[in-house]
């Protein structure tokens, strides 16, 4: 049996992005590991980060992104097809680059895929979330970011990144195009185990003047500069992260691929931890009255159950 893990990337520097502790994170159990290395803007030290990790596992591919072509994001998920494309493995271990797996859960995650190497009918592996917010110190539990995702899937031609490569899904054609990565048509959700492990995603702990930069390069690659531009606005130069202390506190411990660079965080003088939100911005969507009264009934009457929601997998009782 053979993992390969797989991931995209592109001005990870000029972003902030992890992206060397995220493939680290999940190396060890990895035969190989591919890197679709996106045209990097000049000056961007991406490509030098993840030519510095010591191994002879790494394979780099080089692409050039297509954001005209691929709008809603979807060239995210057309990026990690290139990279799954070259893996050779049974199992592919899929981590995006602002996303890292604790030490202590690889060796599930290794067992799982020995376990259930020739019960075809489990196609997949799914994970639970912290989801990280401003610092590094508090997370979001409430019904606006999903609580679990498939992050390990198995070499099947058939199996394809999703949207805005959240996830993945079974396609019956699959020619890669624009349309093919939106459709829900001629596909289906993955058949799955649910893993005691999980994801940290550290999407949104950056300084508040790159996180409103990595939301308005989002915003450009989903919606056009146009549009971007009169969604954003309304909104602070200087990313408005809001009242953390309203979130739930982390108590436990990061991987340790992150120690290095969650000592780099210096910007908790532009943090909120007392006080209520600042009404001169629009507010975000968990600080809406309707998803928190939904996250309210969910943790305290429905067992931290997610009432609705679209949740894009089907979970195996093994």
């Amino acid at each position: 049996m053979k993992i390969s893990g797989f991931t995209f990337v592109k001005n990870a520097g000029k972003l902030y992005i992890p992206a060397k502790e995220a493939i680290l994170s999940v190396l060890p159990i990895c035969d190989e590991f591919v890197i679709a290395v996106g045209d990097n803007d000049e000056g961007d030290p991406t490509l030098e980060l993840i030519k510095s990790i010591d191994s002879e596992k790494i394979k780099i591919i080089h692409t050039v992104w297509d954001t005209d072509t691929y709008t809603m994001n979807t060239e995210f998920a057309r990026q990690t097809d290139i990279a799954k494309s070259e893996c050779t493995g049974d199992w592919l271990f899929y981590i995006q680059c602002d996303e890292a797996v604790h030490e202590d859960d690889l060796m599930k995650v290794k067992l799982a895929c020995e376990q259930f190497h020739h019960d075809h009918e489990v196609e997949g592996f799914l994970f639970k979330y912290y989801h990280f917010w401003g610092d590094y110190d508090h997370y979001h539990d409430d019904h606006v970011w999903y609580k679990k995702e498939i992050r390990v899937i198995r070499n099947t031609k058939e199996i394809h990144s999703w949207k805005d490569a959240q996830s993945f899904r079974w396609f019956d054609s699959h020619d890669g195009s624009f349309d093919d990565y939106q459709k829900k048509e001629e596909s289906r959700k993955l058949r799955v185990v649910e893993l005691d492990a999980y994801v940290y995603h550290y999407g949104y702990v950056r300084p508040p003047l790159m996180m409103t930069n990595k939301t308005r390069k989002n915003s450009d690659s989903y919606r056009g500069k146009e549009a971007t531009d009169e969604f954003m606005k309304d909104e602070p130069d200087r990313f408005d992260y809001g009242p953390l202390h309203k979130l739930v506190r982390f108590n436990k411990r990061h991987p340790e691929v992150m120690k290095e660079w969650i000592s780099k965080h210096d910007w908790k003088d532009q943090l909120q931890y007392s006080g209520s939100r600042n009404r001169n911005r629009p507010k975000h969507k968990h600080e809406k009255l309707k998803y928190r009264v939904v996250t309210w009934l969910e943790n305290t009457l429905n067992g931290r159950r997610v009432i609705g929601g679209f949740k894009n997998y089907e979970v195996l009782k093994k």
